[in-house]
């Protein structure tokens, strides 16, 4: 009597990168926990108007009959000082906090970008250049910086009137301001990987074939150069949401009417003793807000790390 035969097991099909940075992210719990809270706040906070208009209620709308009022089903966490509904002036202004900080975190990643490509692309004087810049721009006390340029008065410098006296254009400043000093990380991030990636077999094929420097950057380099600059700008919104959240609070960032989460710790701040809830909502969303973009980052450090053992 023969043995039969045994089929030997099919061999599975590989496993494809994205699928395995996927695999990689998920096993972070914290960062999964994360990436759903933030999803939480961004759609509530995109959706106030909806929430608004369901409640029936209107949050630049003021009425000092109700000031200070306690949680109801029509003000689900009560009223500030001036009679407001607080959940929907949380919304707004998280919607204002989250756009400031992805914002700003994308312009800095595509200054920083352009930046980290030219320097480490072309080397020589240029690179020396960019980098005593780029280590001159690190060396300021950023704090202290970001509070003279919010200061500036924008009417003296000579900007039509349409601009300096619009309601966003305090969110429009903080933006670039912040922009002007958050490409730095993402620059020495991106200057260090083409330096790599410039010396691969593949770049030099592009340059015997007669590709162009700008085309090699754009095509070749920044693609590969792609994961540090996700992850520098993930990690980078929650602190810009922090310095929004710390001018609004001084009085140099986002100016009422608009909300933001840190001009309502403003209003907050002589109210901190008779109703503290006031302040302890807008400080618990940032601080739950920082927190989540962090964890992503780690996450996402995880994921898209390509030494990462599966």
């Amino acid at each position: 009597m023969t043995a039969r035969p045994i089929n030997p097991r099919p061999n599975k099909a590989p496993e494809s990168m994205a699928w395995r940075m996927g695999r990689r992210f998920l096993r972070h719990r914290m960062a999964v926990a994360s990436l759903c809270l933030i999803a939480v706040f961004a759609m509530a906070s995109f959706g106030a108007p909806l929430i608004e208009a369901a409640l029936g209620v209107d949050s630049g709308k003021t009425n000092l009959f109700t000031r200070f009022a306690p949680p109801s089903l029509d003000n689900p966490l009560g009223t500030d000082e001036l009679g407001r509904d607080l959940l929907v002036r949380l919304l707004y202004g998280g919607r204002v906090s989250l756009v400031v900080g992805m914002a700003a975190a994308a312009v800095a990643a595509v200054a920083g970008a352009i930046i980290g490509l030219l320097a480490g692309y072309y080397g020589g004087w240029l690179d020396s250049l960019l980098m005593r810049v780029t280590d001159g721009v690190i060396a300021l006390p950023l704090l202290p910086l970001l509070i003279v340029l919010a200061a500036v008065d924008l009417n003296k410098l000579g900007l039509p009137p349409a601009i300096t006296e619009s309601e966003n254009v305090s969110l429009y400043r903080i933006v670039l301001i912040i922009s002007l000093v958050g490409w730095t990380t993402v620059a020495r991030l991106v200057r260090a990987e083409t330096l790599t990636l410039k010396r691969r077999e593949f770049i030099r094929a592009a340059v015997a074939q007669g590709a162009g420097a700008g085309r090699i950057m754009r095509v070749h380099i920044l693609p590969n150069a792609m994961s540090p600059i996700i992850v520098a700008t993930t990690l980078s919104i929650g602190n810009i949401i922090l310095f929004e959240s710390v001018l609004s609070f001084l009085g140099l960032g986002v100016q009422p009417p608009v909300a933001s989460w840190g001009n309502m710790l403003t209003n907050a701040q002589e109210l901190i003793w008779s109703d503290p809830a006031l302040a302890i909502w807008p400080g618990l969303l940032i601080f739950a807000t920082v927190i989540a973009f962090n964890f992503l980052g780690d996450g996402l450090q995880d994921a898209l790390d390509p030494r990462a053992v599966d």
